[in-house]
């Protein structure tokens, strides 16, 4: 099969050029058109995860299916302010779906904001360009999902253009398993999509708010010490108000609540950007389809394309009813009920453990720049600060039993896999975050042997049916902080448990769907329970190395 590296030719026609980024969704190259003799972006659409191609050997036709549905579906959108996409590549001669899209020169909106923030009038302007796409794909069924500023293209003309859709279909692929990597770019979610509702396109206008906030003030409100943290706080505090926004700020205010009934739908945010940039509001324009190239046709036939790209959904009903909701396009507030959210059943510590495990993983040879133009510069190193701790939870040490001859999640179950990560790596240490469930453990290791002089060597480990395996994928630690599992206190981990599915408010919580991670809260070693239960409801317990717990989110 063909596989990316420069100089290859890829469907016989596209030659790669240049690597211009990549991300945990594949990597994108400058390439050359040898029929049409011009310049493209290619992107390979492949899992996040490579543990999933080993667990679930169908994951790679399910991935192809999907990424071909949604590909399909974003190449009907002709708008001038999202990526257009020429051409998919799909066939037996590559591993993974290559998407064909056009070039663009003018870099990322987040290189741009490298350079610093921006005023509130070219803020206002460039904000209605991306809801003007955002506008347009939801129109058609989409939701994009992962709104920022790596996944805004510029055009030398200043123009914004949305890119990197893909999200959407590798979402729906990566959910079937307990990995839940690469859910979204976790400073710019907004809150409901953290819970599990994320079949709004409020959702998306959150994320654009979010990304205008962040360009017109310089600095990111909800931003913490560890991603953990960052993702507490979306849950829970308030956005404060912007100081440099001028008459952008109420705009951003009217967005940035939790309740999704009290947001402005799409239509009357951009009346309100319009106000804010002292532009005149056009709205007819943003359902004019413009004239866009000749498609390509296919390598393969598409499959036929849903209503719509969410999940289905709870109806009031009751647990039993279920109904497709479709995202409709300028539904307001009005339009709108309001909705009680609990955390949900699909896994919210799936999402963290994803999450985590992309922010803080080694490079692995990408450089994590996302965008289907020139590269733009990743964030710099996070410093997570020491923060308080609660008192502790005291309780009495439940006693083995036989359960944990299999269950991971007892104090000998996780022993068994210290045990053979360190038998397999030399070590103890892991990279944040790492993941324990009920039947396996996974995550970033570091490994004891010195394979590159004076460098420390990070793999991925493995742990299923009591054996452990390295998965090959090594990579260059820089800056990362490691964890120490040998300093955890697994006496303590029933009782932690106990809490977590007993005080969190969780409807009678699936003991197959506990996950505990493994990461740095608030400057120190931290053990993360998500329980999950009935009618979507999940709780999250955080507690140290040593068993006391620091904090609760509970299902209410």
């Amino acid at each position: 099969m063909t596989a990316g590296s420069e100089g290859s030719v890829i469907d016989e026609r596209f030659e790669l050029l240049e690597r211009l980024g990549g991300g945990g969704m594949g990597l994108v190259w400058r390439a050359r058109d040898i029929v049409l003799h011009r310049d493209v972006a290619l992107k390979e659409v492949r899992p996040p995860d490579p543990e999933l191609l080993r667990l679930r050997p169908d994951a790679a036709e399910m991935l192809r299916k999907r990424v071909l549905r949604e590909a399909v579906s974003l190449a009907r959108i002709s708008h001038p302010n999202v990526v257009t996409i020429y051409h998919i590549v799909s066939s037996a001669e590559v591993a993974h779906p290559w998407l064909v899209m056009e070039l663009i020169s003018g870099g990322s909106l987040q290189d741009r904001l490298e350079r610093g923030p921006c005023t509130p009038t070219e803020t206002a302007r460039w904000g209605r360009g991306v809801l003007a796409g955002l506008r347009a794909a939801h129109g058609a069924g989409i939701l994009h999902r992962d709104v920022k500023p790596g996944n805004v293209l510029m055009r030398t003309d200043g123009t914004p253009l949305l890119t990197d859709f893909g999200i959407a279909a590798v979402r729906e692929a990566t959910s079937l398993t307990n990995t839940g990597e690469l859910i979204g770019s976790p400073d710019y979610m907004a809150p409901e999509r953290l819970r599990g509702r994320d079949d709004d396109p409020s959702s998306d206008l959150w994320s654009l708010a979010m990304m205008l906030y962040v360009a017109v003030e310089g600095h990111h409100p909800m931003h913490r010490s560890s991603t953990l943290a960052t993702l507490a706080a979306i849950l829970e505090e308030d956005v404060p108000p912007p100081r440099r926004a001028g008459a952008l700020g109420p705009v951003l205010r009217s967005v940035l609540v939790k309740d999704v009934a009290s947001r402005p739908d799409a239509e009357s945010l951009d009346d309100l950007l319009a106000r804010a940039a002292g532009d005149r509001a056009v709205t007819a324009i943003d359902g004019i389809a413009v004239p866009s190239p000749t498609p390509y046709t296919p390598t393969e036939p598409a499959a036929p394309v849903p209503a719509a790209s969410g999940p289905p959904v709870r109806d009031a009903a009751g647990p039993g009813a279920e109904t497709s909701r479709t995202p409709t396009h300028g539904t307001g507030a009005a339009g709108r009920s309001r909705r009680r959210l609990v955390l949900p059943a699909v896994l919210v510590g799936a999402l963290v453990a994803g999450l985590l495990a992309w922010e803080y993983a080694p490079s692995f040879g990408r450089d994590d720049k996302p965008s289907a133009g020139a590269p733009s510069t990743p964030s710099g190193v996070r410093t997570p600060t020491s923060g308080p701790s609660a008192s502790l939870t005291s309780g009495p040490t439940p006693s083995p039993t036989p359960a944990e001859e299999t269950d991971l999640l007892t104090p000998s179950g996780a022993r068994k896999v210290l045990k053979e990560l360190e038998a397999v790596t030399g070590g103890t240490k892991v990279l944040p975050v790492f993941s324990l469930r009920p039947d396996s453990a996974s995550g970033q290791t570091l490994l004891d042997e010195e394979t590159v002089q004076g460098k420390k060597v990070a793999d991925g480990f493995s742990y299923k049916d009591g054996r452990g395996t390295l998965l090959g994928n090594e990579g260059l630690l820089k800056d990362q902080r490691l964890l120490d599992l040998d300093r955890v206190d697994w006496d303590a981990l029933p009782r932690l448990l106990r809490i977590a599915r007993t005080e969190l408010g969780v409807l009678n919580p699936d003991p197959e769907k506990t996950q505990v991670n493994f990461d740095w809260y608030e400057g120190q070693g931290a053990i993360v329970i998500h329980t999950n239960g009935e009618y979507q409801t999940s709780g999250m317990l955080i507690a140290t190395f040593d068993g006391r717990t620091v904090r609760r989110v509970t299902a209410d």
